[in-house]
């Protein structure tokens, strides 16, 4: 049985979603904040909340972020429906599809997690407890103000900065240390295969002629 573009374009968005919001409820419900399960020595699931951008960087107000991801991703889904009825390759659809996909799962997150989820975690009432989905008392925020669940932590090793460099010389460096979920994955291998096979398709995509790229 042979599958359209636009048959495994849903199928890629499904699984993404899917696997992410699996494992984002699970570890809610099953760790308060900051717990962890060390798998092996350079492989820890992690519970943290990220309340801004990628990496935890905030620039912008909460409810200002959640509104420009969702218009973000009506802009992907319209390009991808383009390219889809375009006939581009299975495999340029394919890294869009993972990017879009990559993007739902954290809105889900921004939009619905302060609503459905109250508190977990070390400090203050939340102390000793883990969150409890659809809490009779309401959630810990309100619509569009919900925190990103993150979990996969990889420290692949530890050194100190050399002492010449400006500023951090002497400091402990862990590589790598920054804790991500299935969602910013999907977006970071869509990205990197864009990169590295597609940037020729991706200029041709906005050419007006219909095109085999």
């Amino acid at each position: 049985m042979k599958f359209s573009k636009g048959a495994w374009a849903i199928g890629a968005i499904l699984f993404v979603l899917i696997a992410d919001q699996i494992l984002k409820i699970y570890i809610k419900t099953h760790l308060m904040l900051f717990e962890e399960i060390r798998i092996t020595k350079w492989f820890i699931i992690r519970f943290v909340e990220n309340n801004g951008m990628a990496m935890g960087i905030e620039v912008i107000e909460k409810s200002f972020l959640s509104l420009f991801r969702i218009i973000a991703s009506f802009a992907i889904v319209y390009y991808l429906f383009r390219i889809v009825k375009r006939d581009f390759k299975l495999g340029y659809i394919i890294c869009i599809s993972l990017i879009f996909a990559g993007a739902i799962g954290n809105i889900i997150d921004c939009i619905f997690y302060g609503v459905i989820f109250d508190h977990s975690g070390y400090f203050g009432d939340s102390y000793g407890k883990v969150a409890m989905l659809f809490p009779p008392d309401g959630g810990y925020s309100t619509w569009l103000h919900g925190k990103v669940v993150d979990m996969f932590y990889f420290p692949l090793f530890e050194t100190v900065w050399p002492s010449w460099i400006p500023y951090v010389g002497g400091t402990p460096f862990i590589f790598f240390s920054y804790i991500f979920n299935v969602a910013d994955a999907s977006i970071s291998i869509g990205v990197a295969l864009l990169l590295l096979f597609y940037r020729k398709t991706f200029s041709l995509s906005f050419e007006k002629k219909k095109i085999e790229a």
